[in-house]
């Protein structure tokens, strides 16, 4: 996925009610945007960050500008979580999650389980549909290490149920843990931050609920997923 137009530089000055923010761009002019991330956002909002925007020019908008991307020690990560279900399907089209490579129906938005939508139902002749569901991941403490989630997230853990529901009820149901950082090698579930996630994880995967971390490489030009990274298990702290 390419930004066109390239995306604008600026100085991070603040991030307020969730949905905004207040930059300075290069040129001094200070600007306040909307904010495609309504997460904690935890360690990425240090005001005097280097910041990227995207720029619209709609008249039916009060904002011009995105916040798309931040520097945090000394890397790019993506922060706009309207982007990774654009960049799962992409992946899932090119063949990087080979499980998901033989599936020639894509549906997006689907309702199921108890009043949900699932990111992305999965159709072909002869195969079980796949339920797939997208989380966006930027949170990283520990060098190379990316986790999920960074704050509480009951809607999650409500998600993951839903999916091991699917399973027994003959489908297959796949969560998708798209990494908007390129410099994490591996993935883990924070058990600390929301140890109620965390337990809803491990009995999704022993219900047959399967789970991919895929990572991107993120730059001001784009940001392109290019390979799954494993999956920390939660109890005996070693990979799989």
């Amino acid at each position: 996925m390419r930004f066109d137009p390239t995306l604008i530089p600026a100085t991070l000055v603040q991030r307020y009610k969730r949905f905004l923010f207040d930059a300075v761009l290069d040129d001094g002019t200070p600007i306040t945007g909307s904010c495609p991330n309504t997460g904690s956002m935890r360690g990425l909002t240090t005001p005097g960050s280097r910041i990227w925007l995207s720029e619209r020019d709609s008249p039916t908008r009060k904002y011009r500008h995105v916040f798309e991307m931040i520097e945090a020690a000394g890397e790019m990560v993506g922060v706009n979580t309207g982007l990774p279900n654009r960049l799962t399907e992409e992946a899932i089209r090119t063949g990087l999650i080979p499980s998901l490579a033989g599936y020639s129906t894509i549906l997006r938005e689907q309702r199921y389980g108890r009043n949900s939508r699932i990111d992305f139902l999965l159709k072909d002749i002869g195969l079980p549909d796949a339920y797939v569901e997208v989380k966006n991941v930027h949170f990283s403490r520990q060098e190379g290490l990316a986790e999920f989630p960074d704050t509480v997230t009951k809607r999650g853990a409500k998600h993951l149920e839903e999916l091991g529901d699917m399973v027994e009820v003959g489908h297959r149901a796949v969560m998708v843990y798209l990494i908007q950082r390129s410099d994490c090698d591996r993935f883990s579930i924070c058990a600390d931050l929301d140890p109620l996630y965390a337990a809803a994880f491990t009995r999704a995967k022993s219900r047959g609920v399967e789970a991919y971390a895929l990572r991107c490489r993120v730059s001001q030009e784009g940001i392109e997923p290019f390979g799954l990274v494993p999956i920390a298990e939660l109890r005996q702290n070693m990979l799989i």
